[in-house]
């Protein structure tokens, strides 16, 4: 499964992973796919890493869980292929977008453009079982993608961490702060934005740290 993570990566996390909990957690997840259908598709585990190179990361947007419905996970926090319905969290992230900096380029639920900017869309848990939300969770990736953002805290400067919800606002701990922009607020669901994440302003707060800090500001 492994296999499937680029070159760069793997020599970023190259002592992650030589670490014993690696082919154990390789082993359950090749054995899921055998037996039951999982999401998403074996060659999409690692496409965060895929649309975004190590050396490219300006933004990290960190997600729980992939999409446990058909046809929707891609590998992509919040993000769902160009032909399905936008799901309701990304419909408030849109709507958000639009309020603080006054458009929005996406038209469908494809993020694939915002991870081509150097924005890492990333997933604490990579796989997950058909119609069983949280079902690999526990399993190691939590670790695998823990130690993710750890080596981008540790290894370069001046990166946006997005944290929506209480879930994400936790991985807090793992980001040094006086190198970082680390911005939280409510999670973008039904459930939960109207709570604070409308209002939040973090796209153009975002925009506006990376302009002050030399970097190129995301097209939205």
């Amino acid at each position: 499964m492994f296999e499937y993570l680029p070159e760069d990566w793997k020599e970023v996390i190259r002592d992650e992973l030589n670490k014993e909990y690696i082919p154990i957690l390789d082993n359950r997840i090749e054995n899921e796919y055998l037996e039951q259908t999982v999401f998403p598709s074996k060659e999409n585990i690692f496409a965060a890493f895929k649309l975004c190179r190590f050396s490219n990361v300006r933004v990290v947007i960190l997600g729980q869980d992939p999409y446990h419905g058909p046809n929707q996970a891609q590998g992509l926090s919040f993000s769902v292929p160009p032909d399905q319905k936008i799901p309701p969290s990304l419909r408030n992230i849109y709507k958000e977008i639009a309020s603080d900096v006054g458009e929005t380029k996406q038209t469908f639920g494809d993020l694939t453009t915002w991870a081509k900017q150097g924005i890492l869309l990333l997933n604490a848990t990579l796989t997950v079982k058909a119609s069983l939300p949280g079902s690999h969770q526990g399993l190691g990736w939590e670790q695998f993608t823990d130690a993710i953002i750890q080596k981008i805290s540790d290894e370069k400067e001046r990166v946006v961490f997005l944290l929506w919800g209480r879930f994400a606002g936790s991985k807090a701990s793992l980001i040094d702060e006086s190198k970082h922009l680390v911005l939280k607020a409510p999670h973008p669901s039904p459930f939960s934005a109207y709570a604070g994440f409308f209002g939040c302003n973090h796209f153009s707060r975002t925009n506006k740290y990376l302009s002050e800090t030399g970097q190129e500001i995301i097209t939205w």
